[in-house]
């Protein structure tokens, strides 16, 4: 099958990426590698995929082909650039293509509201566009648990309302769901939307709680607790979240007459975790007790996130494996290792 992973570089991207070329796949990657976080970390990502990234990174349009996986390239582009897309999809002729490509970030979107709706709308248009005129079978892509918003009824449900966002990032991933929805009714496109939970692991991002928390204990520094740690969220490991993802891929939705081939469903870990708990965790793992500075709920924040992943489950099989214990414990791990990019900084 071949496979376009958009956001590559990203955090899930580049483990999905790598993951479905380990088992024969024909992959290509895109990113624009942008700087909403520190770039040694995506650079980083793609060399451990077997990319060879100079000391000055990447050049737009430049393709690369992986040392490590037989059939697997990446390209330096971005989602909002409508010629580069329709021309890669002309040329490449994509089986099945993974949206992940996205301005991420709750707080982010409150300062910079203008990112979110380049890639989030226009660039997700732009895949859509692409995946139409070029007969693409199916399109899985990224939506996050923000939808739910302010939401009280917990776990989340795919069948609850989300139309109470309470940030514009969550505002963009229900509108790509609408959008998606309406490609699929009108063209024919089988479409599969993921909402995210909390995902943690090697080669998280640092704006994440974990390397956060990892960081300001390695150097002695007071971690930033919200709500006064008076929060719940469903943190799942990467590569339950990825291994449930290639599921959903090798999924499609089956075509019944007279309805829409789209379907959500939430990805987490349905066992969700008091913040304090997961500090515990971090704390046990780094050897040392972490200094707080205990803070009020930021804007855009929601104080629970808890999956309903039942129909998931139920659907393609998904059954998250590792323990909150085990994960952070991995995270650790590579966060202290010579991998890590960011290490020492």
């Amino acid at each position: 099958m071949k496979i376009l992973v958009t956001g590559a570089a990203g955090f899930i991207g580049s483990r999905l990426m790598m993951k479905l070329a380990e088992r024969g796949d024909s992959v290509v990657g895109i990113d624009n590698v942008n700087d909403y976080y520190d770039v040694r970390l995506k650079y980083g990502r793609l060399r451990s995929a077997g990319f060879e990234v100079g000391p000055n990174g990447v050049k737009w349009g430049e393709e690369m082909r992986s040392r490590r996986y037989r059939d697997c390239r990446f390209v330096r582009m971005s989602i909002d650039d409508k010629h580069g897309v329709d021309t890669l999809f002309a040329q490449e002729g994509f089986d099945t293509v993974v949206n992940l490509a996205a301005q991420a970030g709750v707080r982010y979107s409150i300062t910079n509201p203008y990112a979110y709706l380049q890639s989030n709308l226009v660039g997700f248009l732009n895949i859509l566009e692409a995946c139409r005129n070029n007969k693409v079978g199916y399109l899985v892509y990224a939506s996050s648990s923000s939808v739910y918003g302010s939401n009280e009824k917990v776990p989340y449900s795919e069948d609850d309302k989300v139309d109470t966002p309470v940030s514009l990032y969550a505002a963009t991933k229900k509108s790509n769901e609408l959008m998606a929805h309406a490609y699929s009714k009108l063209y024919g496109i089988k479409v599969t939307g993921l909402r995210y939970f909390t995902v943690y692991g090697p080669w998280g991002r640092p704006d994440m709680s974990p390397m956060l928390f990892a960081t300001a204990i390695e150097r002695g520094e007071a971690i930033k607790v919200f709500n006064n740690g008076d929060m719940i969220r469903d943190f799942t490991y990467i590569d339950d979240i990825v291994d449930g993802t290639i599921k959903v891929v090798d999924t499609p939705p089956v075509e019944e007459s007279g309805k829409v081939s789209a379907r959500v469903y939430n990805i987490g870990c349905s066992h969700p975790v008091k913040l304090m708990d997961f500090i515990s965790e971090i704390e046990r793992a780094m050897g040392c007790e972490a200094k707080k500075e205990y803070l009020p709920m930021q804007p855009g924040d929601v104080y629970q996130t808890n999956a309903d992943t039942s129909r998931l489950e139920r659907e393609i099989g998904y059954s998250p494996r590792y323990t909150l214990h085990e994960g952070i414990g991995k995270f650790v791990e590579w966060y202290r290792s010579e991998e890590n990019p960011l290490r020492g900084n």
